[in-house]
C-alpha cells in the first residue's frame, strides 16, 4: 500500500501558565494509503481532533507540534504557513464537526463557494458561480440555483455541513479529513452524510481521515482505524478485525459500552478511567 500521509512520532504539547506542558498527543504513528478511509476513534480528550488539526498544521500557539507528517513525501512539520497554504485545500481538505463556524454567517453559501473557486483555482466568476451549482448539486442541496444565494442560517444543519463538504471538496483534495462531521445531526441526516461521504470517495479516489468516537459510523465508513486513549495510539489494524478481535483492554471497554452490544440498556457497561486524567490516573484505571 502506498502511503499517501504517514506521520511518525507525532506529539502535541501546550504550554501552561504552571510551567508544565500538557502532552495531548503522545508519540502518534499512523499512515493513510491511497483511497483508503483511516477511522481515528476514541472519546473526548483522547488527542483525536488535535492531532486532525496537527495535520493541517492548525495547532496555534501556546501549542507545539513535533514529530514527522509527510504528504506526498512532503515534510508538514516544521514547513511555513506559505508551503501549509499549497497543502490546504487541493491538498488536504478538511471538514469541521460545527457548520456554524465553518461559514461565515455574513455572506451568502454561493459566495463563499465562488469565492473559493476563484482565488485557488483561478476560475472567472461566471465559471466559478456555474462549477459552485454544480458541487452543491452534488452534495445534495434541492434547488441550488435558487439556494446558492442563502445565508448559512437559512439551512438546516444537515444541509450546512452538506455545504461545508462542498467546500472542502471544491478543490478536489487528495485527502480529506473529516473531523465528527456527523456529531451534531440525527441519525437519518448523518446516515446521508455518510453515504455522501462514500459516494464522492468512489468518485474522486481521495484518502480520508474520519475522526469520531462513534463505533457505528467508524465502522460503516472506514476501512481502517487507530484508537486512542490519552493521546496514544492503543491499537490499529483493519476496522472489521479490531471490532471483532480487539487485543486492548480499552477497545475491548468501548466495544462493551457501545449500545449496539447488549439487548438491555441495563447491560451497559460503562468504560473505566478518564482520558482528561492524568498519564498516572489513567495507568491506575487500566488502560
Amino acid at each position: 500500500m502506498t502511503a499517501l500521509l504517514k506521520v511518525d512520532d507525532l506529539r502535541v504539547e501546550f504550554l501552561t501558565d504552571t510551567g508544565s506542558p500538557a502532552r495531548a498527543v503522545r508519540g502518534v504513528d499512523f499512515e493513510v494509503g491511497e483511497g483508503r478511509t483511516l477511522a481515528i476513534l476514541g472519546e473526548s480528550g483522547s488527542g483525536k481532533s488535535v492531532t486532525s488539526k496537527a495535520i493541517l498544521g492548525l495547532v496555534d500557539f501556546p501549542g507545539i507540534v513535533s514529530g514527522s507528517i509527510r504528504f506526498e513525501g512532503r515534510e508538514l512539520v516544521g514547513a511555513r504557513e506559505s508551503e501549509l497554504r499549497g497543502v490546504r485545500g487541493t491538498g488536504i481538505g478538511m471538514v469541521f464537526q460545527d457548520s456554524l463556524d465553518s461559514l461565515n454567517p455574513v455572506y451568502t453559501v454561493g459566495a463563499q463557494l465562488i469565492e473559493a473557486l476563484r482565488v485557488r483555482m483561478g476560475l472567472g466568476h461566471s465559471a466559478a458561480r456555474a462549477r459552485a451549482l454544480e458541487l452543491m448539486a452534488e452534495v445534495g442541496i434541492v434547488d441550488p440555483e435558487r439556494r446558492i444565494d442563502n445565508y448559512p442560517h437559512q439551512f438546516s444543519g444537515g444541509m450546512r455541513q452538506r455545504i461545508c463538504i462542498a467546500l472542502a471538496v471544491a478543490l478536489k483534495p487528495r485527502l480529506l479529513i473529516a473531523d465528527e462531521p456527523t456529531t451534531a445531526l440525527d441519525v437519518t441526516v448523518q446516515a446521508g452524510i455518510l453515504r455522501l461521504l462514500r459516494r464522492l470517495q468512489d468518485e474522486t479516489g481521495m484518502a480520508m481521515i474520519f475522526v469520531t468516537h462513534d463505533l457505528a459510523v467508524a465502522g460503516q465508513i472506514a476501512s481502517d482505524v487507530i484508537v486512542m486513549y490519552e493521546g496514544e495510539v492503543v491499537e490499529r489494524g483493519v476496522i472489521e478485525e479490531v471490532f471483532e478481535r480487539p487485543s486492548h483492554a480499552y477497545t475491548r471497554g468501548l466495544l462493551a459500552a457501545h449500545p449496539g452490544a447488549v439487548t438491555d440498556w441495563r447491560d451497559l457497561r460503562p468504560v473505566a478511567g478518564d482520558p482528561m486524567l492524568s498519564r498516572e490516573e489513567a495507568i491506575a484505571d487500566g488502560f
